[in-house]
């Protein structure tokens, strides 16, 4: 009896109502009868007979779409992929500024000697003097070429200078320094030509003939002034002597061109 109670207080315990042993207990309270039968099987509910006319007509049947397996990526394929570039705006297009060219600064004599005018750098920026230097060895250039050693001043004798101006907004560059050489040029000599134009100096044979120093001790045709001479300056060619004799054989190869009778 007391194998029973302790049992009954496990299966209460543990929530069990009922209980059926595999085999026979001993000590046990019988079973109940209704306890050992099987539980009927629920029968099958009976579908309602549904009308053929009341019956709707089935719907169209969509074909089921094809499953797509979309592939996500793996964990460490996060880690090593590399990030997406991101749009960046677009940034304004940088119009270079052309480099603001200095203007030349030179100072220019135009004398006049015989058939020949002469166009000579003036290195200090003022007019010759009767005792310098450069215009000394000008006089012997002009001896040996078997012209007047003398030099007179053309029009009222001031050097052309350039830039014209200090300040303001006119373009001053090498182009217009150009065309204000030759265009000064060009007025004297229509009022009294000459054979032969000498371009001494770098500037007068850069802004006068445009050349360049390469076309020293030749002849260069210069459209509206004709025909001129460049030299290297007077103050290079005291500085190297040597170039003289250069002067002196393209002279005697250029003299006819002021000695041939008119």
């Amino acid at each position: 009896m007391i194998a029973e109670l302790r049992r009954r207080a496990y299966l209460s315990a543990m929530q069990v109502a009922s209980w059926l042993p595999r085999v026979e207990l001993p000590f046990a309270a019988p079973s109940r009868a209704e306890l050992l039968q099987p539980l009927p099987e629920p029968e099958p509910e009976a579908e309602a007979a549904v009308p053929i006319s009341e019956t709707p007509a089935a719907a169209p049947v969509a074909s089921p779409r094809p499953a797509v397996e979309v592939q996500r990526p793996s964990a460490a394929a996060k880690v090593f992929a590399k990030p997406e570039p991101k749009d960046e705006p677009e940034q304004p297009e940088v119009v270079e500024a052309k480099p603001v060219v200095p203007p030349p600064r030179f100072a220019l004599q135009l004398l006049r000697a015989g058939d020949c005018a002469l166009l000579v750098e003036l290195a200090t920026g003022e007019p010759f003097q009767s005792r310098d230097p450069s215009y000394l060895l000008l006089k012997d250039m002009l001896r040996a070429a078997g012209l007047p050693d003398a030099p007179q001043q053309v029009g009222d004798g001031s050097p052309i200078r350039w830039p014209l101006l200090s300040r303001g907004n006119l373009d001053q560059g090498p182009d217009a320094a150009r065309d204000y050489v030759q265009g000064v040029l060009a007025g004297q000599l229509e009022a009294e030509p000459c054979r032969c134009l000498w371009l001494i100096g770098l500037p007068a044979v850069r802004f006068a003939g445009e050349a360049a120093d390469e076309a020293y001790y030749r002849e260069i045709q210069v459209e509206g002034l004709g025909t001129a001479w460049a030299l290297p300056s007077l103050e290079l060619l005291m500085d190297e002597p040597e170039r003289k004799l250069d002067v002196w054989r393209a002279m005697r190869r250029i003299m006819p061109r002021w000695k041939a009778p008119v």
